[in-house]
């Protein structure tokens, strides 16, 4: 199973090219349904896969929180996904997948891991209504693959808020708030509805305006549009918007594209693009970098955001 996670510096070029690579795993045959489901997470957000080891009960735990597991030294997590998603199956997980973003470590237990696939984030789609309804809104991105079989990318950063009881609410005495802040507008771009919320009132908390879309291709649809409208005011698009704020990881188009279109137009000249996202290792630090993005924050750490949102904000005269 190690080999699967080989060859990492191969996949640090895929920054730009709106491609991405995912770890396809199973958590057994649904007894509801009859159906085994096929889901995914981005290698960038696995450490390891291994056997599940021994793990030690812990009290007043989730559900879905089968205990602890001690790996190098450190107290790991381990969740049971099909507790978590609901899936009754007859067999125990056999197999760990180690998960590390938002500056978490955690085991995902699974029935089976499969391959790596690389694929390109265009085939990724918004997942159907129905769907999201029926997942409770954990899945982010749906695909097909050329065998028929169906792909759902997990929230993982939902799980991770639900499971761990991480408090995501806001301390307002800590975010930033400036006069002029009535007056800017900010973008931005997530797919995962526990991490826009967030952003919403860390804006609130702020008094910025903002707009914002679920993923990459329909943030560039509305900058477009805003272009245009720019154009027809005879105004320049940093008028309208003063900065945009993008996670990496989104269907149809990722953070990593959508920086990568929006630096060449000389139309969004002027605007900083700052990354928001849950894989805050150094590499992906620069892979934001190569594309040209200005500046780095990590997920679900207001504060950091606020500052960071101010400190680009205070540069810029009010409009």
């Amino acid at each position: 199973m190690s080999d699967l996670l080989k060859k990492i510096d191969a996949r640090t070029k895929l920054a730009g090219t709106n491609k991405l690579e995912i770890l396809l795993f199973t958590l057994g045959l649904d007894q509801r349904s009859g159906r085994r489901e096929n889901f995914g997470i981005n290698v960038f957000k696995v450490r390891e896969v291994m056997r599940t080891p021994e793990i030690t009960q812990a009290p007043e735990m989730p559900p879905s929180v089968e205990g602890m597991v001690s790996l190098r030294g450190a107290l790991v997590p381990v969740i049971d996904l099909a507790k978590y998603t609901g899936v009754i199956s007859e067999n125990r997980p056999e197999i760990m997948i180690v998960t590390e973003y938002n500056g978490h470590t955690q085991g995902f237990l699974v029935e089976a891991v499969d391959t790596i696939l690389r694929l390109d984030w265009s085939s990724m789609r918004v997942p159907p209504d129905m769907l999201t309804a029926q997942m409770g809104g954990l899945v982010t991105a749906v695909t097909e693959l050329e065998s028929n079989k169906l792909v759902m990318m997990l929230d993982v950063e939902k799980v991770l808020a639900e499971t761990t009881q991480t408090d995501h609410s806001i301390d307002e005495s800590v975010v930033i708030r400036d006069s002029t802040f009535s007056d800017k507008t900010i973008y931005f771009a997530d797919d995962s509805i526990v991490a826009r919320h967030q952003i919403e009132m860390t804006l609130d908390a702020m008094g910025v305006h903002y707009m914002q879309a679920i993923n990459g291709k329909r943030a560039w649809d509305d900058l477009q549009r805003l272009a245009k409208s720019a154009e027809i005011q005879h105004k320049q698009v940093k008028d309208l918007v003063q900065l945009i704020l993008t996670d990496v990881e989104m269907p149809e188009m990722d953070g990593y594209m959508l920086t990568k279109m929006v630096k060449s137009d000389p139309r969004f000249a002027g605007i900083p693009i700052i990354m928001h996202s849950s894989l805050s290792g150094a590499s992906n630090q620069k892979l934001g970098q190569s594309v040209g993005v200005d500046a780095y924050v990590p997920k679900f750490e207001p504060h950091k955001l606020s500052q960071m949102l101010a400190s680009y904000l205070l540069k810029q005269p009010a409009q």
